[in-house]
């Protein structure tokens, strides 16, 4: 054999061996009966710096600073078996995104982002190009060299469930479960993660605190944490919206209503909630709304007093209502905090009072001489999506130095 035939030889192993580690695009890789995963996509550097620079000041109206991507991204969907908490553990199949750093070791940081509220089944973070916030984490997390992994939640993704919007026990499964199989997968392409952070935005800032509490019951060691324009009590949010409101609420919070009614009344069993809250004229075309079907969406009306019932506008009304004490329920802020937290919230945000963000820090410096492992964080006078852009480049710093 000739020392050309055995160079083209060895070269010929070594890029099958590197097209099996990664898996060829779109193949399904079965690693058990409830773990699988496929490889959708590799985004180069080039495109990852034109996510940072072009594609998310669009997004968020505001131009930030990020780090430059140093590698290319090997991206993964994954598709795990879970339960559903508030159904008896009914057996249901979930998605996510694993989000893998090219060309720079085999132990990473990981990140689990929890992506804010869609209004697409594929605006998730399986489905990458639909989703600019997971762009943003891909380019700014694993394009330096983490780990990024993120749920799509009951409901959305490849999920035959319907949305369990703000549903929190079920958002609790789904995460904590796609970080266990995401561990699986990094184990069959003998990867390794060393630190676990968490960071969400808006409705994902909700999931993230939610997925903390579990992690901490079940005495996973989680690193740090930080939130954007997180909702940790839902009550609090949409008894502003009803009773409180401000000059600069959004037009959109209407749909936090339809997706927390319909998705309280399928996951927590009460047959007519959705029904109960929302004015006849506007049911059907909110069930569609809920549903994916096809709808206009200017046939929602985003004055509140039109579309709610006007029951619900007298604050022991909403208080005593089956919604209203489902709403009550959903909270991700009272217990102990272990983890050291960063509640980032921006002080124009149109969908999260100022109050509202700094609450978690609130309670927990309440208790005795004060739980100080929460802090909240200004972004200054940002928007929504303008506080999240500002807020991702801080915790990718806070991160990088622990």
């Amino acid at each position: 054999m000739t020392s050309a035939w055995r160079f083209s030889l060895l070269l010929l192993v070594q890029l099958l061996a590197g097209g099996s580690a990664h898996g060829q695009e779109g193949q399904i890789v079965k690693l058990s009966a409830s773990i699988e995963y496929q490889r959708i996509a590799r985004w180069d550097a080039d495109q990852l710096n034109k996510i940072l620079q072009v594609d998310t000041p669009a997004f968020a109206g505001i131009t930030t600073a990020y780090s430059p991507a140093r590698n290319a991204v090997q991206l993964y969907r994954v598709t795990y078996s879970s339960v559903v908490p508030e159904r008896g553990n009914k057996p249901t199949t979930a998605s996510g995104l694993l989000a893998i750093p090219e060309d720079s070791g085999t132990s990473f940081p990981m990140v689990s982002y929890q992506h804010g509220t869609v209004y697409g089944k594929q605006e998730v973070p399986s489905f990458p190009q639909q989703s600019p916030e997971t762009q943003l984490m891909i380019a700014q997390f694993a394009g330096q060299g983490y780990v990024v992994i993120g749920a799509d939640y009951f409901g959305l993704g490849t999920s035959s469930e319907p949305e369990g919007y703000m549903v929190k026990a079920s958002h609790q499964q789904a995460t904590s479960d796609m970080l266990t199989a995401s561990r699986a997968v990094l184990d069959h392409l003998k990867l390794t993660t060393t630190k676990l952070f968490l960071a969400g935005w808006s409705q994902g800032g909700f999931v993230t605190m939610a997925m903390l509490e579990k992690l901490e019951q079940s005495g996973v060691k989680v690193d740090a944490v930080a939130t954007a324009s997180a909702p940790v009590d839902a009550f609090v949010a949409l008894n502003g919206f009803l009773n409180f409101p401000r000059k600069n609420d959004a037009s959109w919070v209407n749909s936090l209503f339809i997706l927390t009614a319909f998705s309280f009344e399928n996951y927590y069993g009460v047959p007519g909630l959705a029904r109960s809250l929302i004015a006849d004229a506007y049911y059907d075309v909110s069930r569609k709304a809920y549903m994916r079907e096809p709808f206009n969406p200017a046939d929602v009306p985003t004055d509140l007093h039109k579309l709610i019932r006007a029951d619900y506008f007298d604050p022991q009304f909403f208080a005593a209502s089956a919604y209203g004490r489902l709403v009550a329920q959903t909270q991700a802020y009272r217990w102990i905090v272990k983890s050291p937290v960063r509640n980032y919230y921006g002080e124009s945000d149109e969908a999260i009072s100022v109050g509202l963000g700094q609450l978690a820090m609130t309670y927990q410096r309440a208790i005795g001489s004060g739980n100080q492992a929460v802090e909240a964080v200004s972004t200054g006078s940002t928007s929504h999506r303008g506080t999240f852009a500002t807020a991702v480049p801080k915790w990718k710093t806070w991160f990088d130095g622990l």
